[in-house]
């Protein structure tokens, strides 16, 4: 499980990071998204550890799909499926913004990711 990338969820030891892992275990939350380009493509397959905000391993997740689009690309079902309560693609950009701490424009490249919970420890 050590030798597992990490799935960086928030940032290590805030409250959003508590939220997002509570929405993974719970099942809430099988999809993330990134800016594309800031680290290697993930790949269908991939497994990764899901750590809390103290550092502590809580599962392991089995990526599912994983697609690069334009945001304009984001549609309701996928911001829903992101399981923090986003009402609507606009409100799902937002948050982006915020977190990202930069625009998101209809071309700005995503990387859209799904998984599923393959492990709860």
């Amino acid at each position: 499980m050590s030798d597992l990338p990490e799935l960086g969820l928030g940032y290590p030891g805030t409250d959003l990071r508590r939220q997002l892992v509570a929405a993974v275990l719970s099942g809430a939350k099988t999809a993330t998204a990134g800016l594309a380009g800031e680290e290697e493509p993930t790949a269908v397959g991939a497994r990764y550890r899901v750590e809390d905000e103290t550092g502590e391993p809580r599962a392991i997740v089995e990526v599912t799909e994983a697609r690069v689009v334009p945001a304009s690309e984001i549609d309701l079902a996928f911001a829903r499926d992101e399981g923090e309560g986003f009402e609507s693609v606009e409100d799902w950009r937002q948050a982006h913004e915020r977190f990202f701490e930069r625009p998101i424009d209809a071309d700005t490249m995503i990387e859209a990711i799904r998984f599923r919970v393959v492990e709860r420890l």
